[in-house]
């Protein structure tokens, strides 16, 4: 497979974060290329695949089940099993209950 370093892969390789942001898919094409760098934080090697720009397809729409299905799994992550209230923001995970409820406290009305 042929490997680049770091911002030195050819124009017509892009990654899969660099497709998206055109709106586009790799679309089962196989990988074409790597981009190999050394990550600071530790001392492994990380890697970043590329594929063909031409071969990329469109980004698939999202259908309104979907939109419904995502809008009930983010009700879900915000409700609490405690009181049962909506809490506006995502529950800690650390804590599987909202604020108040974790601190014991009543909920404000």
């Amino acid at each position: 497979m042929p490997t680049y370093p770091w911002r030195m892969a050819p124009p017509g390789l892009l990654t899969r974060r660099q497709l998206r942001a055109r709106g586009l898919r790799p679309g089962g094409q196989p990988v074409a290329a790597q981009i190999l760098w050394r990550s600071r934080l530790t001392t492994s090697e990380r890697a970043a695949y590329l594929y063909h720009l031409a071969l990329a397809k469109p980004v698939r729409p999202t259908t309104p089940g979907r939109f419904q299905a995502l809008a009930a799994a983010n009700r879900a992550r915000r409700t609490c099993p405690s009181c049962g209230a909506d809490a506006g923001y995502v529950l800690p995970a650390h804590l599987g209950t909202c604020l108040p409820c974790a601190d014991g406290l009543p909920l404000a009305a």
